[in-house]
């Protein structure tokens, strides 16, 4: 938004900004945010930093713990919930001592390292990602873990179950199971919040191609944005989960962006998108597989190479595993296909100009940190172009029929995702070399990752499930 101190101070002169906002991404992917009065800024917070203690942000394994963080003016945004005026901007960590200077495991210098490294392969100046935001969004949601008391209760005024319902006036419009696609209204609870949603968002520079009600019936919905550039597409990311939580909270609903929130019904993934572009010409598009070029397949190639391991940066909760089942859109064969849902990576169809050529990666949810899970996609991509990998030699495709229409046979000689969190942290562990180079990714951070979604997953392996009452207490 700036590109001086002095412009950003006359603005917040000009409009009245009492406060001033840190946003700072921790290693899971959340944001944290300290706040000053706006008439406290200088240039020395802007040049100097505030201080932090990364141990609480999870970078302790990889770094010692005191550190700072600087602001990036360039991503300040009017922020619509405080009550008081106050402008809201990302920033970068840093640390102190002998050798200060950027942080190495900060994810949004990891995204900016992933984008030097790919221009200065000359594969590409211009590396885009475009994904697609599923969520739920709900009227009620609680839970709740005691030693004797295993619950969870979520509930959609447009939800099927409410059908029954004589405890006050019922409309009686509500969407089936599985059929929420497109629906319009009166079915479609969430469509006003959408629009304003989406209307916040592009006032604030985040374009928004389409938004609508997705297939899960008690409230599936996707946001659709248009493609930009690794690091920004990840300050995006954080920007959309903010505005999507937070005005759904001011309009009394609650949204989730959890992969499988429902039992039965579709989980949320975050497709993403991918174009390559050099000199302003399209990289993908070509003569080979579905109009696709040479480069092309082989970025297809590295990504499911490694496709396994970026599991652990892509989908990093145990919940990610509940959506990567057959039968409900997400793709478990590791394969490519053209318009193929049930393949990890798709070309769509309707693609077919050379300035649209793109393929697009499936498994991916919300869950994840996008400057990690970008970054990783892009370096199995990057290591797919270097090494030539061929994904037709690789008995990744393509499989132009339905996967999950496969006898288990068949299935068998196809390769396929981690089943599970503790999986896709072994897969990391043995597959991790690609993300190393050109210095990208520390190490540091990759044990880190590997450490923190282990215990994660303990945590809920160890915890009874009601099911297992169903299936076990008469024995």
């Amino acid at each position: 938004m700036f590109k001086s101190f002095t412009e950003l101070k006359e603005y917040c002169t000009a409009e009245g900004i009492e406060l001033i906002e840190f946003k700072v991404i921790d290693a899971a992917g959340r944001w944290r945010h300290l706040t000053i009065p706006a008439n406290q800024l200088s240039e020395k917070t802007i040049n100097k930093g505030i201080g932090m203690d990364g141990s609480s942000y999870g970078f302790l394994t990889v770094e010692k713990s005191d550190m700072v963080f600087k602001p990036d003016i360039s991503t300040a945004f009017r922020d619509p919930f405080a009550q008081q005026p106050m402008l809201s901007m990302i920033s970068n960590i840093y640390t102190l001592g002998e050798g200060a200077g950027r942080f190495e495991g900060d994810p949004r210098y990891i995204a900016q390292k992933t984008e030097d490294y790919a221009a200065n392969l000359g594969v590409a100046d211009l590396c885009l990602l475009g994904p697609e935001f599923e969520f739920y969004i709900l009227d009620h949601v609680s839970f709740r873990n005691d030693v004797n008391h295993i619950e969870v209760n979520l509930d959609s005024r447009q939800a099927s179950w409410n059908a029954g319902n004589n405890e006050y006036p019922n409309p009686g419009y509500y969407v089936r199971p599985h059929g929420g696609y497109h629906v319009d209204l009166p079915y479609d609870s969430s469509f006003d919040l959408r629009n304003e949603i989406v209307t916040m968002l592009q006032e604030r520079g985040v374009p928004v191609t389409y938004h609508h009600a997705e297939n899960g019936g008690p409230g599936q919905v996707e946001i659709e944005v248009v493609l930009g550039t690794l690091k920004t597409m990840a300050d995006r990311t954080m920007i959309i989960k903010y505005f999507v939580k937070n005005l759904a909270l001011q309009r009394g609903r609650t949204a989730t962006f959890m992969p499988k929130p429902f039992y039965g019904e579709a989980g949320s993934g975050m497709h993403a998108h991918i174009q390559f572009f050099k000199e302003g010409k399209p990289v993908f598009y070509g003569n080979g597989y579905s109009g696709l070029s040479e480069t092309a397949l082989f970025a297809i190639g590295g990504i499911l190479k490694h496709a396994r391991a970026l599991c652990a940066f892509t989908n990093p909760s145990t919940n990610s595993y509940k959506r990567l089942v057959p039968g409900y859109e997400a793709p478990v064969s590791i394969g490519f296909a053209t318009a193929n849902r049930s393949s990890v990576i798709r070309i769509p169809g309707y693609a077919d100009t050379p300035e649209t050529k793109r393929f697009e990666f499936r498994s991916m949810d919300a869950t994840c940190n996008p400057y990690l899970a970008y970054s990783a996609l892009l370096m199995a991509a990057m290591d797919g172009i270097n090494n030539k990998i061929d994904p037709v030699k690789e008995g990744f495709g393509p499989f132009d029929f339905n996967l999950y229409a496969l006898s288990p046979e068949e299935l068998k000689k196809i390769k396929a995702l981690p089943k599970s969190l503790e999986e896709a942290a072994d897969s990391l562990e043995q597959d991790y070399q690609f993300l190393l180079n050109g210095n990208v990714f520390p190490e540091g951070l990759i044990k880190n990752q590997i450490s923190r979604i282990r215990k994660e997953a303990e945590k809920v392996n160890i915890v009874p499930h009601p099911v297992e009452f169903e299936l076990y207490y008469d024995l």
